[in-house]
């Protein structure tokens, strides 16, 4: 009978108990978002190992995280697009927790170069050239400025004009109305939820006890009958 009581009393108070939701991260790539357009793409762990500044609002796929750098890679190996494995300064770069729809920028551009001819020179039908590039990034070598490019498999700068054009991402804008939406339909009651919640618990285990303590009196208090005293006469 007791421990048929205290079977049933544990039963209660494990049904009392709030279950605890358990969730796993689910596994996959990790992005790191790039916030401006300062954040450079670098070669090595080294400042001098500079390649290109990554298009902003765009991402990196975050292989590892170190202290001062980050290994990380972007784009991807489909034609004409290659993908680049390098480093980013960890502090420039912000990890999120979701995929991005479009971690990166996949453009190209079409620049044009005009062929020296002289003035007895013959033909001239063919005075330019169109070349079409994938798109990297972009850096300044004093007021120069290059793009980071890639064509019939080699990587190299090319002079530019002007900084390439192009739409900025929106995702993480959109993650962080998300969040902050997800915060305001948090209710403001909660916390005093939280508290009636542990009240109630204490109060459970209170009467538990209680059921407890006179179920064992009632045990206890409970006397045999006295054997019947038939051998007297």
């Amino acid at each position: 009978m007791k421990r048929f009581l205290c079977l049933l009393i544990f039963t209660m108070l494990l049904a009392a108990l709030p279950s605890a939701s358990l969730s796993a991260a689910a596994d996959g790539d990790r992005y790191a978002y790039v916030p401006d357009g300062d954040v450079w793409f670098y070669a090595g762990e080294t400042e001098s190992s500079r390649v290109f500044l990554l298009p902003k609002t765009y991402y990196v796929k975050l292989l590892s995280e170190g202290e001062m750098y980050s290994r990380v890679e972007y784009l991807v190996d489909e034609a004409p697009y290659q993908k680049v494995t390098g480093y980013c300064r960890t502090e420039d770069i912000i990890p999120v927790d979701y995929t991005p729809a479009r971690p990166y920028l996949k453009k190209q551009i079409t620049l044009s170069y005009s062929l020296p001819s002289g003035s007895d020179s013959l033909g001239g039908s063919f005075s330019s050239v169109d070349k079409t590039f994938v798109y990297y990034g972009l850096r300044y070598d004093g007021a120069k400025l290059y793009y980071y490019v890639l064509s019939d498999g080699t990587f190299d700068y090319v002079s530019a004009d002007s900084e390439a054009v192009f739409d900025l991402n929106t995702d993480y804008s959109e993650y962080l109305v998300s969040v902050e939406a997800s915060t305001q339909n948090v209710p403001t009651a909660a916390p005093e939820q939280n508290g009636s919640n542990a009240a109630l618990i204490v109060v459970i285990c209170i009467a538990c006890a209680a059921a407890v303590a006179v179920a064992v009196f009632v045990v206890r208090g409970k006397k045999t009958a006295p054997p019947d005293d038939q051998g007297e006469e």
